[in-house]
């Protein structure tokens, strides 16, 4: 089971998600105001990367998928990245990069997997 590590930074709040084996899969979109804030943003990995579609655009004429979705990507290093969207278009969760495409979908796998029911673990210095 993984679980979501709430980090507070000098503007606010942020979280990742960590698999089984420690290993960060996704970090939230962005930085949040507030501590409730930042576990609706949770709330929301969880409820949309279970049925998220993903849509691959790094291969030329890609299907373009409905929201909620993974977007696999390449970054400028010629990494393979993906961007969780929920339902309302907004990114909600981020990868780092990967050095295959296969990493990339197996990261998707895992975010998929760990994203529910995963204990939330909230910074000592609220």
């Amino acid at each position: 089971m993984g679980k979501y590590i709430i980090n507070k930074t000098k503007t606010g709040y942020t979280f990742g998600l960590k698999a089984a084996n420690g290993e960060v899969i996704a970090t939230g979109g962005e930085v949040y105001s507030s501590l409730d804030s930042v576990k609706n943003g949770i709330k929301s990995v969880e409820t949309n990367a279970p049925e998220a579609a993903v849509e691959d655009h790094t291969v030329e004429g890609y299907q373009t998928e409905k929201n909620p979705k993974f977007e696999i990507y390449s970054d400028k290093a010629g990494e393979f990245r993906f961007r969780l969207k929920a339902k309302n278009g907004q990114v909600i969760a981020v990868s780092e990069g990967y050095t295959s495409k296969a990493n990339c979908k197996n990261g998707i796998e895992s975010v998929k997997k760990n994203s529910v029911n995963s204990p939330v673990i909230e910074p000592e210095n609220k």
